[in-house]
């Protein structure tokens, strides 16, 4: 993010409210921003940022107030899964749209161990794949690397284990996984303008959706990869697979990494994820 798109931002949304602008200055500042536009009884919140700020903010939405997001990010998956354009400044023009028409629409968010996640997250690959995408470090405008850098991420984190890997978790209620992928919407990243809807079957309307690979064999990796990138890893054989549910419950044999809208939560010998049926009013 720089002042210049900063003010073209604000340019834009300007047109249709009046604005207070507040920028954050420490990890965790959304959650506690978002917090006090509630106190101070505003109409409507905008976070221009990338994934881990939206994030951030609506752990901090405990009231029904209707939340826009822009893409300051590297990749940006909610504001662009929510149909945004990537740019910022085209995208605030058309949310400046949509709030002058009060055009919301009503998403089902999760959690995972108590903590929001926007629209996925998961336990054992694309976790330890976010670390990878993490130590890459930030551009100097403190972005992460973009669009590419997750998913040669999961094919490096894959061939780490020299292509093999057995099963480390349980699902209860379904099965014994290597790693889990659980999201309420999709896709679940992007490739550039590509989507890669890893959880293909996620809606923002409905519940959770779980993809859970049994197994990893050296002789079926890079087909294995490609079926999750692509989303047609779900009707594989050896794959655990729940549709629109409430709850997803997993237990680890040892701790694993744990991951939410991108952001690493570190390892846990477990984790509880839960939907939030039609939770947040987004400007759509």
């Amino acid at each position: 993010m720089t002042q210049e798109k900063l003010a073209l931002v604000q340019a834009e949304l300007g047109r249709v409210a009046e604005l207070n602008v507040v920028l954050t200055e420490r990890p965790g500042h959304a959650t506690e921003l978002a917090g006090a536009a509630l106190d101070g009884g505003f109409e409507a919140i905008v976070v221009y940022s990338g994934d881990g700020g939206f994030n951030e903010a609506l752990n901090g939405l405990t009231e029904d107030v209707p939340i826009g997001f822009l893409p300051g990010g590297g990749t940006s998956v909610l504001s662009r899964a929510l149909g945004l354009p990537h740019d910022p400044i085209a995208a605030a023009k058309r949310l400046g749209d949509s709030i002058r028409a009060r055009r919301v629409r009503r998403i089902t968010v999760g959690r995972v161990n108590g903590r929001r996640f926007a629209f996925a997250a998961g336990i054992g690959l694309d976790a330890e794949a976010v670390r990878r995408v993490d130590r890459m470090g930030r551009t100097v405008e403190g972005k992460r690397p973009g669009d590419f850098a997750f998913a040669r991420a999961v094919v490096s984190e894959l061939a780490t284990h020299t292509g093999h890997m057995e099963p480390a978790l349980e699902v209860k209620g379904f099965g014994r996984a290597a790693f889990a992928f659980v999201a309420n919407g999709s896709p679940y990243t992007y490739l550039k303008r590509l989507p890669l809807p890893i959880v293909p079957g996620a809606h923002f309307e409905e519940g959770l959706d779980l993809v859970a690979p049994v197994r990893v064999r050296r002789r079926s990796l890079l087909p294995l990869a490609l079926s999750i990138l692509s989303g047609q890893s779900r009707g594989r054989r050896h794959t655990l697979y729940g549709h629109d549910l409430d709850r997803v419950e997993i237990v680890c044999d040892g701790p694993m990494a744990l991951q939410a809208d991108g952001e690493d939560l570190g390892d846990v010998d477990g984790a509880v994820f839960e939907a939030e049926r039609a939770a947040v009013s987004v400007f759509v």
